[in-house]
C-alpha cells in the first residue's frame, strides 16, 4: 500500500508540532490521538531525516526542525518510508516476468505514470499552505 499508517502517522506527528513549540511524546499522542510506541518508532525517522529534532533530559522533548513552510507531504512519507512504490513490482531491484526487455509491463508503465502524478501532487503544496495556518 502506497500511504501507510506509518506515512499517515508521520504527518498527524508533524502537524501536533507545526505550532513550533517543544513537545514531549505524551502531548503529542494526546493531541493526534496516537500511541507511544508507534510515535516513538516514527519520531525516529523523522529525527533521522533532519525534519525533527530531539531534546534529552527532564524538559526533554521533540520540535520540528525544518518549517512547514518548507515541508511537503511528500518530505514526510519519505522519511518514514523511503520505499514509497504503488505496488512492489515498481521496486528498482524487484524482477518482474512481464517487465523485461522490449516487452515493458503496459500495466507497470501506466503505475508508474500514476505514481509521477501522484509524487508530483504530494510535493506541491508545503504542510502550512495544506494547513491554511500562519508559520510559528
Amino acid at each position: 500500500m502506497l500511504i501507510t499508517r506509518e506515512c499517515d502517522y508521520g504527518v498527524r506527528i508533524v502537524r501536533a508540532l507545526a505550532k513550533g513549540e517543544k513537545m514531549c511524546v505524551n502531548q503529542i499522542c494526546e493531541k493526534e490521538d496516537l500511541t507511544p510506541a508507534f510515535v516513538y518508532k516514527i519520531l525516529k525517522k523523522l529525527e533521522k531525516k533532519e525534519i525533527v529534532r530531539s531534546f534529552r533530559g527532564s524538559n526533554g522533548g521533540y520540535a520540528l526542525k525544518k518549517s512547514i513552510g518548507e515541508l511537503t507531504l511528500l518530505d514526510v512519507y519519505l522519511a518514514v518510508d523511503p520505499e514509497f512504490y504503488m505496488i512492489e513490482c515498481m521496486k528498482p531491484e524487484k524482477s518482474c516476468i512481464h517487465n523485461t526487455g522490449d516487452c515493458s509491463c503496459k500495466v507497470h508503465r501506466e503505475l508508474n505514470r500514476i505514481q509521477s502524478v501522484l509524487i508530483k501532487e504530494l510535493s506541491s503544496k508545503s504542510i502550512l499552505e495544506i494547513m491554511g495556518e500562519k508559520e510559528a
